[in-house]
């Protein structure tokens, strides 16, 4: 067998899941820990996007640049799927929306008091 130097565990029976960030065992994970619950600003930038590559001819709206705080991203999602009537996630530090919802969703997050790009 070869050793490569580039070469990195992804999941060990020992250890469960590995962080590719820092290389330990998720549950002892430092350095995403600090993201998951950053600090809410009081002035956010919030960028609107919309995919449709890779997801079946399905149209998505994105709304990502926000802080990386769970509890924020969650009450957001569940704010904007029932302003917009419409099903949606949370997910790598985005909210995602069924369908193109650009002009609704905009029209929310300008309410609350964020600055929207997009």
């Amino acid at each position: 067998m070869t050793v490569r130097g580039n070469v990195r565990v992804v999941y060990s029976t020992g250890a469960g899941k590995i962080c590719p960030g820092c290389g330990w065992p998720a549950r002892q994970c430092c350095c995403h820990q600090s993201t998951e619950n950053e600090a809410v600003p009081t002035q956010i930038v919030a960028k609107l996007r919309v995919e449709k590559k890779g997801r079946g001819g399905k149209t998505v709206s994105i709304v990502h640049g926000l802080p990386h705080n769970d509890a924020f991203l969650k009450d957001l999602c569940q704010e904007l799927k029932r302003a917009c009537g419409t099903g949606g996630a949370v997910l790598e530090g985005a909210v995602e929306l069924q369908g193109d919802l650009r002009d609704r969703i905009r029209a929310v997050l300008l309410k609350k008091g964020f600055v929207v790009k997009g």
